[in-house]
């Protein structure tokens, strides 16, 4: 074997090198150590500005449309605060109250609603929201779950396995189940860049993986992570509760209008237009890519492929939300000008007429 031979210079620019690449490493090595630092402490100070629960929210269960009579659909929904509806002070503003009534009022049939959603509850919280949930014997799930496991940063990988777990359980009891997926966590004030950043791509990387597992589980998904986006940050007092961090009535009946088409859908009510544009089969790991880019885009199962339906945002024509299309506007309305709320059958004003 030939021996290689280092000249004086060649030993030189290897040391210079090598002090170069020290430097480097480094200094690397400190901007990490300073990102870490800074990460931290804008996490500590999101955890002092938004508060812990203090009391639980109001609870939505009962019966909802009792005067149409008929045996009534059992609803369960799980999940954590955002489907307890943590932030509002009455029952009737509640994603599960709002959703029960707009079922009961679509298909003219008693819905009977039990909220099994626990305040902070991440996915590995669902095995035991899905035994108490089977005791009712469920035809129909809502499951809102994902935004813990990100502030928590909880193993991804877990997180999906128990959602996925969770939703083929559900399913092999028969009950139909639509979940929400993460929402985006850096779209909330009190998060600042860059940790917003990181908490952005945590949230999509979930809500994509939760939209693989749910499919492949029998179930559908709708994205709601756009949903405290744009619209939210534009209008932050009206759509935030008082926390800053969980919706007010009017967001939470924004969220539950996104998730209302697919509900009406696995209930086997869906008279949506026919897919065009963007929409259509895709492969499931490209429907889950794409569904997390826009909020309200449901993904069901088609044989080995995926179905993409983007449902119409607020400001939008909404001819699918009905069986009807929406009435002229009257004198001096703004077309398109409908409230969130009024779309899923029960306003946050409704309360004041009610006997």
């Amino acid at each position: 074997m030939s021996t290689i031979q280092i000249s004086a210079e060649d030993r030189r620019r290897l040391k210079l090198a090598g002090q170069i690449l020290g430097g480097v490493t480094g200094a690397l090595a400190t901007m990490t150590a300073l990102s870490a630092g800074v990460l931290l402490r804008q996490a500590a100070e999101a955890r002092r500005i938004i508060p812990m629960a203090e009391a639980p929210p109001p609870r939505g269960d009962g019966l909802y449309g009792g005067k149409f009579g008929g045996k009534a659909i059992s609803m369960v929904i799980l999940g954590d605060s955002t489907a307890a509806g943590y932030g509002v002070h009455r029952p009737r503003e509640t994603p599960g109250a709002l959703l029960a009534t707009g079922v009961s009022r679509r298909l003219h049939r008693p819905v009977r609603l039990h909220r099994l959603a626990v305040v902070g509850s991440m996915s590995s919280g669902l095995p035991y929201q899905v035994d108490a949930a089977l005791e009712y014997a469920p035809d129909v799930a809502v499951i809102l779950i994902g935004g813990n496991d990100v502030t928590h940063v909880s193993d991804r990988a877990s997180a999906v396995r128990h959602l996925g777990t969770e939703v083929r359980r559900l399913r092999e009891a028969g009950c139909k189940v639509v979940v929400g997926t993460c929402p985006d966590i850096g779209a909330i004030q009190p998060i600042k860049p860059p940790l917003r950043w990181l908490a952005r791509k945590w949230s999509r990387d979930l809500a994509a993986a939760q939209t693989v597992a749910v499919v492949e589980a029998g179930g559908r998904t709708v994205s709601i992570g756009g949903l405290l986006g744009p619209m939210f940050a534009a209008d932050p007092v009206r759509m935030y509760s008082s926390d800053r961090f969980h919706p007010s009535a009017e967001g939470y009946a924004r969220a539950a209008a996104v998730v209302m088409p697919t509900l009406m859908a696995a209930l086997g009510e869906d008279d949506r237009a026919v897919l065009t544009g963007g929409e259509g089969v895709r492969s499931l790991q490209e429907a889950a890519q794409e569904a997390v880019q826009a909020p309200g885009t449901e993904v069901s199962a088609a044989g080995r492929w995926a179905v993409l339906r983007r449902h119409p945002w607020f400001g939008e024509p909404r001819s699918w939300f009905g069986h009807r299309a929406a009435p002229a506007p009257a004198d001096g309305a703004v077309p398109g000008d409908r409230s969130a709320s009024s779309a899923v059958g029960w306003t946050p004003e409704d309360h004041q007429h009610a006997s």
